[in-house]
């Protein structure tokens, strides 16, 4: 198949390319730049410029392409809610682009959204309408495609990592650095899913392969990592103190992760292990993190 995949630059989406290639498939790489392009190129995969500010051009894209992968989001978590906004009008120009086609779209969204209540991890039968993270868009607006016939796949991401990045965790060590020390909310009993990078990029080839349309499937290769463990392992690596704060010291430490900081993101794979054979085999959440080279600039979104 002809693939159009966003984000094909990116952390994820530059795992997701090779995958695709050695499959046998085409790819065509979303990027925004000229060395985007010519990294793309180098890679084997065909350039596609355009930026998500642009939806018709996205559109466009998918219109040359068997099926769509979209692993592109704008990560400037200060403007999160306006970011799940502008997700939102990507996925429905390029789904309008896909309607009675059969093509599959394989759409990213988080695990939280399938929160089935306190204490309880997410589950991919679960469309929490609910859910308090913005990120909820996203999903709505692969529903909305779905009932008209869009042939939608959506997987959910928890805290995906490798030795340089690791999801939300890369700006709280920002944070910690900026602040002088590292902080969990009260004990740090909540517990955030995660999962390898190189197990995630697996998932999506398989879910274009083996998928099935109006399935939710779950890239967690662990249900939770408590975040205390994860400020320790911080607070190690950068030779800082690690402090608990009340929720009302939180904001003032954490900013726009207040509302992430507190929340238990647990979740579970059962499901999309089962129905797509995917068996996570990378690294942990914390031995990556004990991998990590400290000393170096942080990563770029």
């Amino acid at each position: 198949m002809r693939i159009f995949l966003t984000g094909a630059t990116g952390f994820i989406g530059s795992r997701v390319a090779p995958e695709l290639l050695a499959a046998g498939h085409e790819v065509l790489g979303l990027t925004r730049s000229e060395a985007g392009a010519r990294a793309l190129a180098a890679a084997g995969v065909e350039p596609y410029r355009g930026t998500l500010e642009d939806p018709d051009g996205l559109r466009a894209g998918a219109e040359k392409a068997d099926a769509v992968i979209h692993t592109a989001f704008d990560h400037e978590f200060s403007h999160f809610v306006a970011n799940c906004e502008k997700d939102r009008r990507v996925v429905t120009a390029i789904g309008s682009a896909l309607k009675g086609s059969g093509r599959p779209f394989l759409v990213t969204s988080g695990v939280n959204i399938g929160s089935a209540g306190p204490g309880q991890p997410a589950l991919e039968s679960v469309f929490s309408t609910t859910h308090p993270i913005p990120r909820i868009a996203t999903e709505e607006a692969a529903n909305s495609l779905l009932e008209a016939g869009v042939d939608v796949r959506i997987v959910r991401l928890p805290q995906v990592h490798d030795p340089v990045k690791q999801g939300l965790i890369t700006p709280f060590i920002d944070t910690a650095r900026e602040k002088g020390f590292v902080a969990h909310i009260g004990e740090g009993r909540n517990r955030w899913a995660a999962a390898p990078v190189g197990d995630v990029a697996r998932l999506y080839a398989l879910a274009l392969e083996r998928g099935r349309k109006g399935a939710r499937y779950h890239a967690v290769a662990e249900e939770g990592v408590a975040m205390r463990e994860i400020a320790e392992t911080v607070g190690a690596g950068l030779g800082l103190p690690v402090r608990s704060l009340t929720r009302e010291e939180a904001p003032a430490y954490f900013g726009w992760m207040t509302v992430f900081a507190d929340l238990d993101m647990t979740a579970s794979s059962a499901w999309t292990r089962q129905e797509l054979g995917w068996h996570p085999a990378g690294p942990s959440l914390i031995e990556d993190l004990r991998a990590m080279n400290f000393a170096a600039p942080a990563a770029a979104a």
